[in-house]
């Protein structure tokens, strides 16, 4: 019978309500599907909603996750880079930075037999950094990973539908799964590409629900009809959500065999 292994990717944490809200609900999904890999992209997950600072990724890794992906909000807590420059490879940065940027950008997870390359890159279009092409950096990072496994987890962080769908038909069947991050809104687009890679568009988060992208609506509202500057503020009112997907995948091939999503809304958590 072929081995299979299970991929838990939940979307973006935002804020203080976010990561209560992984705590709270992340052993149970991990137990619903049998997870043996736990991803979480934290780099919304300081309490101003931008950045990621060493007690948050110490936070992830107690709770249940074996990596934290990112984003184009990585550098917004400066102690992240302290973190990096002590080489751990607890978070990824998004491989596609330029090279003298501190830390990494793809992580080898091993448990018993099983050998998970998690691998971070970050969109060009509609991104405010000027970053190297995400299509060209995923060719380096295969031919790096080519010996090394087949399982191959890739975190998108990307702006638009078409960049991501672009990338993930780019490495079907080279990669088990791309999943998309940084819009925040879970997609229903969840599946397993032709040469069997699995792909969502957009993990979603885990935050306020009735925020917008976690944030205070109120303040986007003003911005959006006075197009004056406005400081976002992290919702940190209940109900919460939490989103992510499970890949189940062939263990010696890496394809993908099945890409589930889950979202969770908990009316009744408190900060």
């Amino acid at each position: 019978m072929t081995k299979q292994i299970k991929i838990l990717a939940f979307g973006d944490v935002v804020g203080e309500l976010g990561c209560i809200a992984f705590q709270k609900h992340v052993q149970q999904l991990k137990k619903q599907f049998n997870a043996d890999f736990t991803i979480v992209n934290g780099e919304n997950s300081c309490a101003t909603g931008r950045g990621i600072n060493p007690k948050l990724v110490a936070f992830f890794k107690h709770n249940g996750a074996d990596i934290v992906t990112s984003g184009n909000h990585i550098w917004a807590n400066k102690d992240i880079i302290e973190h990096f420059e002590q080489k751990n490879l607890d978070v990824l940065r998004p491989a596609n930075f330029p090279s003298e940027c501190p830390g990494k950008g793809v992580a080898l997870l091993t448990k018993e037999d099983l050998t998970l390359a998690v691998v971070n890159l970050q969109g060009r279009v509609f991104m405010r950094e000027l970053l190297d092409c995400p299509f060209k950096a995923a060719d380096s990072l295969m031919s790096y990973l080519k010996n090394k496994t087949n399982l191959i987890l890739v975190d998108f962080h990307a702006e638009t539908s078409s960049e991501k769908m672009g990338i993930a038909h780019y490495l079907d069947g080279r990669v088990t799964a791309v999943v998309g991050t940084h819009t925040h809104v879970q997609t229903a687009d969840e599946r397993v590409l032709p040469g069997g890679t699995a792909f969502i568009t957009d993990l979603g988060m885990c935050g306020a629900l009735n925020g917008m992208l976690g944030m205070r609506k109120e303040i986007i509202i003003k911005h959006l009809i006075t197009q004056m500057p406005q400081k976002f503020v992290v919702d940190n009112t209940p109900p919460a959500v939490v989103s992510g997907v499970c890949i189940t995948a062939d263990a010696q091939t890496g394809q993908a065999i099945k890409i589930e999503r889950f979202r969770v809304i908990d009316s009744e958590i408190r900060l």
